[in-house]
């Protein structure tokens, strides 16, 4: 079974975070099927950057996100990219 959690990419005392797809019996940092986006703490708001649309894509196929991530995708409102098409509407 796939999860959606955070993978620590860091320093020590400095932590930074991918969000990745992972199988859910692999360690923390280990192999992980691909990269959604990145979350770092320390900056002031703390930075998070997510592909919602690959998000998206993972939950359909089964993937089951951690409750940091699920935290994450609930305070993130979805952003309607704009197009040239849709700024001439």
């Amino acid at each position: 079974m796939l999860r959606i959690r955070l993978a620590l990419t860091g320093a020590k005392k400095k932590p930074s975070y991918r969000v990745v797809v992972i199988d859910r019996e692999r360690a923390r940092n280990g192999r992980f099927v691909e990269i959604l986006g990145h979350y770092n703490p320390r900056n002031n708001p703390p930075e998070l950057v997510l592909n919602r649309e690959r998000t998206s894509y993972w939950i359909e196929r089964g993937a089951q996100p951690s409750e940091t991530v699920q935290s994450f995708l609930k305070g993130q409102p979805e952003r309607k990219v704009e197009t040239a098409t849709t700024a001439q509407a």
